[in-house]
């Protein structure tokens, strides 16, 4: 019973690594949000989707539920962008070759800043409940038996090193202080040993499970697309942005190969 606690201890290890690199990459952000998106990407179209199609093969007119649920997690999110944009309009935010949703050094109007903040916050958090099923995942894998348990666990620990490194990332990328970013890294580090605790107590629905995975993968897909790869390649437009991004999938389609 104690398995799941250990393999969850690794993955709380290497969160804090990943959050451990974000805060020391200095001038070098740009290629940091490269990858970051990166491996997002990955991490959504090798992981999070098929996992939830693979959980929850149910279709709703004609379309898998999970699918629907990536959609609506994408719109979510895009919406609550507008919404904020729209409120930030009146303060005059929208200057040439500005972002509404950038860092606040970005900008000259420190107390519009608010919303963003608390977006940053919110991505965060999403990426803590994340980790929080990772943690689930290694108990109920480790519960199936056979080779279930260490390729979830090997999958887990190896991509929650990019949770850790996304987590600080996401909250200074929305203007946070350092502050409510290692807070977030800390609560991101425990929450696989939450999560795997809980599993020694009872189960969870496979069919709510999958609906977590195709909601959050929208949310990533999101943030990535949107935010973090227009950002970093604003300041810095170089190859070497891009190609980090291509390494960050490439990365973690050799770690879900590996784990499969």
């Amino acid at each position: 019973m104690a398995a799941p606690i250990l393999i969850a201890a690794g993955a709380t290890a290497t969160t804090l690594l990943g959050g451990w690199v974000a805060q020391h990459v200095g001038d070098r952000r740009h290629l940091v949000l490269g990858l970051t998106a990166g491996l997002m990407l990955g991490i959504v179209g090798f992981d999070l989707l098929p996992e939830a199609l693979d959980t929850n093969g149910t279709e709703t007119f004609g379309v898998p539920v999970p699918l629907l649920l990536f959609i609506a997690g994408f719109l979510v999110l895009h919406i609550t962008e507008r919404c904020v944009a729209i409120h930030r309009a009146h303060e005059k935010e929208y200057a040439p070759h500005s972002h509404p949703f950038s860092p606040p050094h970005h900008h000259g109007h420190a107390s519009s800043d608010r919303p963003v903040h608390g977006l940053g916050i919110v991505a965060a958090g999403a990426l803590v409940g994340h980790s929080f099923l990772d943690g689930f995942a290694i108990g109920a894998a480790t519960q199936a038996g056979g080779t279930t348990g260490t390729v979830v666990a090997i999958a887990v620990i190896s991509h929650d090193f990019a949770d850790g490194f996304n987590t600080f990332t996401i909250t200074q990328l929305y203007g946070n202080d350092r502050r409510k970013g290692l807070a977030l890294v800390a609560a991101d580090a425990v929450a696989p040993l939450a999560g795997a605790s809980v599993t020694l107590a009872f189960t969870i629905s496979e069919n709510i499970l999958s609906i977590f995975l195709g909601f959050f993968a929208g949310f990533l897909l999101y943030l990535a697309t949107s935010d973090i790869l227009p950002e970093a390649h604003s300041p810095h437009p170089t190859r070497a942005t891009l190609l980090f991004t291509i390494a960050g999938v490439a990365f973690m389609w050799l770690v879900i190969g590996l784990a499969s």
